[in-house]
């Protein structure tokens, strides 16, 4: 196994280390900006911040948790641009009354800064599953639920017996990074927020949506933008055909269809025509019937086929985002303590994901999060940390016979 330096030290801890990625003076001037300044006494905008990217990245089961832990460490939390620890009640109270656009814009700004800072950060990290031949920005939008505690909980009432509250957000899949991002309660329907997903889109993108955000007025606003989309036609979608397309049953094409909506509203909200697509797609080694719906003409059926099944990137965030970070068993459940708690855990995704890119980090996600975790208050760099730990040996080599007795013909070679 090859021989590796162990990380050096560090003057500040592995958390010190990612927060200063976050722009200086941006959480003073946001909490100005929103009023918020004035109120703060000795727990500042920036130790709130602090203490909620330390619960995220910690997995802190409660206030306490969080408030113990910075409060025995209070010498290496003042190197991180003057981070107190919070009282028990004082984030409590913080969690409650402050407002949670600090911690989005905040996210924002970061995003901004570290792309700029790094231009090949996006491009670095685009998704596997979208095609290579498309080089216009595509958008895949979709949401993602978040369970509550249903007895405690009257902002976020979902059907019966349940609270919940959904992130709703748009991935740029060719750089899998988010573009934009709405939480909320999870009683709003997916296609009351498509137009606010979609507004900044620009002509020659690409949207990619569930059948659960189809809107036709808002989908024949798109086209009329410039805007190409593809999405799940909906079983209930009464239609005629236009024109009968060439079906390819050897790349699973089985219609190709040119087709006109029949019910008197979505005739109305979307007058010209469609393309309709059927085709068998493999989902984990089964094939299934699938139908899409798109306004472009010219792409082959395929990459109809192969666009949306690269949707499924956002899939793969969510589950990034719920398996590595604290989006269960909150450490509040006002609404605005969810929403700090949520833009905090999307604050430490990109921290590690640009963290991991300047390491060229090989390994999944997960294991980059168990890292951080395990050494967050470490005093080592993390440059160093990542490198010793993210490129494994090989084999180790046998360097003696075994005194073992082999059958004939399966001795080692």
């Amino acid at each position: 196994m090859k021989n590796k330096n162990k990380p050096a030290r560090d003057r500040v801890c592995v958390l010190a280390q990612l927060c200063k990625l976050i722009p200086s003076h941006a959480t003073s001037r946001i909490a100005r900006d929103l009023g918020d300044a004035k109120r703060a006494r000795s727990f500042t905008a920036w130790s709130h911040v602090v203490a909620l990217l330390h619960a995220q990245l910690c997995h802190s089961i409660s206030l306490a948790d969080v408030c113990d832990s910075m409060a025995l460490r209070t010498s290496r939390l003042s190197l991180l641009r003057g981070a107190t620890a919070p009282a028990r009640n004082t984030l409590s109270h913080a969690n409650t009354k402050r407002n949670p656009k600090l911690m989005e814009q905040l996210f924002w700004e970061t995003l901004r800064h570290l792309e700029n800072a790094s231009p090949r950060f996006g491009p670095k990290g685009r998704y596997s599953g979208v095609p290579k031949r498309f080089k216009r920005a595509i958008h895949a939008i979709d949401s993602s639920t978040i369970a509550l505690v249903a007895n405690c909980i009257d902002w976020a009432k979902h059907r019966r017996r349940k609270a919940a509250a959904k992130l709703h957000l748009r991935l740029d899949l060719q750089c899998f990074l988010p573009r934009f991002a709405i939480v909320e309660e999870a009683s709003h329907h997916d296609n009351t927020r498509a137009r606010e997903l979609c507004a900044d889109l620009k002509d020659g993108e690409i949207a990619l949506f569930d059948k659960a955000y189809i809107d036709f007025l808002h989908l024949h606003d798109l086209a009329g933008r410039g805007v190409w989309w593809v999405t799940r036609a909906k079983d209930n979608m009464q239609f005629k055909g236009v024109r009968r397309g060439k079906a390819d049953t050897s790349r699973g094409i089985l219609r190709d269809d040119t087709i006109r909506l029949k019910g008197s509203k979505s005739r109305e909200a979307f007058p010209g025509e469609l393309r309709r697509v059927v085709a068998m797609v493999e989902i984990d080694g089964k094939k299934i019937k699938m139908v899409f719906i798109t306004n472009n003409f010219k792409w082959a059926a395929s990459s109809v086929c192969e666009l949306y099944l690269a949707r499924w990137g956002i899939e793969v965030f969510f589950k990034q985002l719920k398996q590595t970070l604290r989006l269960s068993g909150f450490i509040g459940y006002s609404k605005n303590a969810i929403q700090w708690q949520v833009w905090a855990a999307l604050l430490v995704w990109l921290l590690a994901r640009f963290r991991a890119f300047l390491s060229q980090w090989p390994h999944s996600f997960s294991r980059l999060m168990a890292l951080l975790r395990s050494h967050a208050w470490e005093l080592l760099h993390v440059g160093d940390l990542l490198e010793f730990h993210g490129t494994a040996g090989g084999l180790p080599r046998m360097v003696a016979t075994p005194n073992q007795a082999y059958l004939p013909g399966l001795e080692p070679r």
